[in-house]
């Protein structure tokens, strides 16, 4: 689970701003948030809102570089790839920051590292709680002692070990995380008693999932299933629910260099489900031809099914097959969100998504993220949103506080506030309030009269 998220001085983000998940005074709707572990309680919904440009992909994005940056790192003697604020002469030289608060496994952590193109200057990862802080480890390159390792080899009894995990973090490139060079260094082969390291890792490898509008492969959508007739159940019902149309659905078995899917994407995918050792797990992909694939490993083996619709037509008895290419845009995306609502539903994963609403129905997005409230009452999952969709906007459906909204100043510095920084009342009908810009998130327009190519068609 998410419970706050920082950022200072990346793409829109000028000075520091912080997108939190602790609930705040309210006490409707209780169970928008989960039960509290070590203090810590976390709502489970959050949406973000804002004009075009305001900076509400820039903040998905930054924790998108987080996540990538732990898992994939940098590569050795090259920049490190990101943008700082580019609107403000004294940012040009200033260094960036970025920081996760997390709640997975049953402890709650904060991580995060301060950074330019160059090196990543400052690394740490503390334990919390609402009483005190715990230093797991800190890295600052500018003390004579870069890492302040103490708190992990305490702990570690073996030498040898200690000495491994010591030689690993001064072997750390000034431009890698140490969370990566644990992660690709296999250091918990080699070193016991890191299971804090190992356990923030797995969350941004395992729990935080991000989709952009435009992701066709996503390195595969993974979700849990044991058999072929869950998975097909689950699609039929979820269909049905949705009106689609569509009256069945099945699989059939296709062959490696038929699937239109780059090859080194597949080779990724395959990768990451062999390493869960799991025969039950699948991936979810959409092609570039929007046919959708469905990947699991059996006996060692990469085996590829196509997801195939069915319809009725009038005068024949049987159900007439159809590629999910065949299908909407609407009903493809529909399908996309399928697996995603079976993954919320097991819990302990955070869905971040961008644009939710492209190519879907209002009604359809409301019922989408009501559907997940009401029926997530006993699991500790996430669903945070960027949308444009105004119809979101009510407290029928969520609670102040997971309101937020993202604009930006007379500088083009975007800022962040939510809708519980406002004295409003909980029955009152917010939507026409945003829609007539009180909440500062909607597009402002400039003078027709100053558009030149209008002037001399009316002359």
């Amino acid at each position: 689970m998410l419970i706050r998220f920082s950022v200072e001085n990346f793409s829109s983000f000028s000075d520091r701003q912080v997108f939190s998940l602790l609930p705040g005074k309210g006490t409707l709707k209780s169970e928008h948030k989960t039960k509290k572990i070590k203090g810590v309680s976390i709502l489970k919904t959050s949406v973000l809102f804002g004009a075009n440009a305001s900076g509400k992909s820039n903040l998905i994005k930054a924790i998108d570089f987080g996540k990538l940056l732990v898992l994939k790192g940098t590569k050795s003697e090259t920049k490190i790839d990101f943008q700082n604020f580019r609107l403000d002469l004294e940012t040009v030289n200033k260094d960036s920051r970025i920081e996760y608060e997390i709640q997975h496994n049953g402890k709650n952590y904060a991580y995060g590292f301060v950074f330019n193109t160059d090196v990543i200057k400052e690394e740490w990862l503390y334990e919390i709680s609402i009483k005190n802080e715990i230093k797991i480890f800190e890295r600052n390159i500018e003390k004579k002692e870069i890492f302040d390792l103490e708190n992990i080899t305490k702990n570690i009894k073996s030498n040898e070990e200690q000495q491994f995990l010591k030689f690993t973090a001064k072997g750390t490139p000034n431009n890698q995380l140490f969370l990566n060079e644990i992660r690709t260094r296999k250091v918990k082969e080699n070193v016991s008693k890191i299971d804090d390291l190992l356990n923030v890792i797995d969350w941004f490898q395992n729990s935080l999932k991000i989709i952009f509008p435009d992701d066709k492969y996503n390195e595969g959508l993974k979700f849990e299933l044991k058999q072929d007739e869950e998975l097909l159940t689950n699609f039929e019902q979820f269909l049905k629910y949705f009106d689609t149309g569509i009256n069945g659905v099945c699989l059939e078995k296709v062959d490696f260099e038929s699937v239109d899917v780059p090859k080194q994407i597949l080779n990724k995918i395959k990768e990451d489900l062999l390493s869960k050792k799991s025969e039950s797990i699948r991936a979810s992909i959409l092609s570039s031809k929007n046919t959708t694939y469905f990947l699991s490993i059996k006996d060692n083996d990469l085996v590829f099914e196509k997801f195939m619709t069915k319809h009725s037509v009038k005068g024949k008895k049987e159900l007439e097959k159809f590629d999910t290419s065949d299908e909407s845009d609407g009903t493809n995306r529909i399908m996309d969100f399928i697996p995603l609502l079976m993954d919320l539903m097991k819990g302990d994963n955070v869905f971040i998504i961008d644009e939710m609403e492209r190519s879907l129905h209002p009604n359809l997005i409301y019922d989408l993220i009501d559907l997940f409230i009401s029926n997530a009452t006993a699991v500790n999952s996430q669903l945070i949103l960027a949308s444009h969709e105004s119809t979101l906007l009510t407290q029928k459906l969520l609670r102040k506080d997971e309101v937020w909204f993202v604009v930006k100043d007379n500088y083009g510095s975007s800022k962040l506030h939510s809708l519980e920084d406002y004295n409003i009342r909980f029955d009152k009908e917010i939507r026409k309030d945003y829609l007539l810009g009180r909440f500062k998130a909607i597009a402002r327009f400039g003078s027709r009269n100053k558009l030149s190519i209008l002037n001399q068609n009316n002359g």
